[in-house]
């Protein structure tokens, strides 16, 4: 790709709005589309922010996981560009370090952040930047220089900036997520879809009430629920899972969820029940 087409492309995405916007209406500057992967590239479907998330990683996919688990988290936007371009080409020269390049061209190319993520703190909002890296990747020199450029430029905005490794994003945590992740929204399961909320509550609290006993695995519980309920088999389990990611009902995040024992519960959000809306 010459210089100018490449220039070109940058400013359509721009143009295209890349890199900006919040919540629902952000675009990420890269999607798995623009970037060849050796790794396993992913999209996900966020619960908190309606939009498609694109990840680069399992690193990246499960630090998205956790991160939208947790209720400080309010936005989440991935592969955040570092623009103006002159600006990390500025602050390159003046640390003595090479920007990166396309590899093709030696040209300069548009540096981004892995995530930016917006939390509420002491009732107020910040932004932090992390970075997601292998541990044994920031034994490299070139990856240190590139961190390096990151690292000021979101210093000079004030905003606080960390890398992220393996050690910090618990495999198991991140595991148990992706089993639940995609039971947000009990609306897009056929036995719920024509349900009102009302229905959903009496179904949610009739099941708590039997999980609760603790007498039967939660699979046994679940089938034993659709069969008095009559609801279609697998019913009980979506309902299980929902309510976890839903967080009405808490659990230790940290150990397996296993359907083929009785559930060890730490405790049950009924408020929460009563805030979450089916239609």
């Amino acid at each position: 790709m010459s210089k100018r087409k490449r220039i070109a492309k940058e400013e359509q995405w721009i143009r295209e709005g890349r890199g900006s916007g919040r919540g629902a209406n952000y675009k990420p500057w890269l999607t798995i589309q623009d970037v060849p992967s050796s790794g396993r590239v992913s999209r996900i479907k966020g619960n908190k922010i309606n939009r498609q998330h694109e990840m680069f990683s399992d690193l990246e996919r499960n630090y998205f996981y956790i991160s939208e688990f947790y209720d400080c988290v309010v936005d989440i936007r991935e592969q955040f560009p570092l623009l103006p371009k002159s600006e990390t080409i500025v602050i390159a020269n003046e640390l003595g370090i090479k920007h990166p390049t396309n590899p093709k061209t030696n040209e300069p190319v548009v540096m981004t952040t892995d995530f930016l993520l917006t939390i509420e703190k002491d009732n107020r909002f910040i932004d932090v930047a992390r970075t997601i890296k292998m541990k044994d990747e920031l034994l490299k020199e070139r990856v240190i220089e590139k961190f390096e450029i990151e690292r000021v430029y979101w210093e000079r905005r004030g905003i606080e900036w960390g890398i992220v490794t393996e050690e910090e994003i618990p495999k198991a945590i991140a595991r148990n997520i992706s089993y639940i992740h995609n039971y947000y929204d009990l609306t897009q399961f056929d036995a719920f879809r024509n349900m009102n909320d009302s229905q959903i509550e009496d179904f949610a609290i009739a099941f708590l009430q039997r999980i609760i006993q603790g007498d039967y695995s939660v699979r046994e519980t679940a089938f034993l629920f659709d069969k008095d309920m009559h609801l279609p088999l697998g019913s009980g389990l979506t309902l299980f899972y929902h309510l976890i990611v839903q967080k009405i009902l808490i659990i230790d995040i940290i150990e397996p969820i296993n359907i083929d024992e009785p559930l060890v519960i730490q405790s049950i959000d009924e408020d929460k029940m009563k805030k979450v809306r089916y239609g």
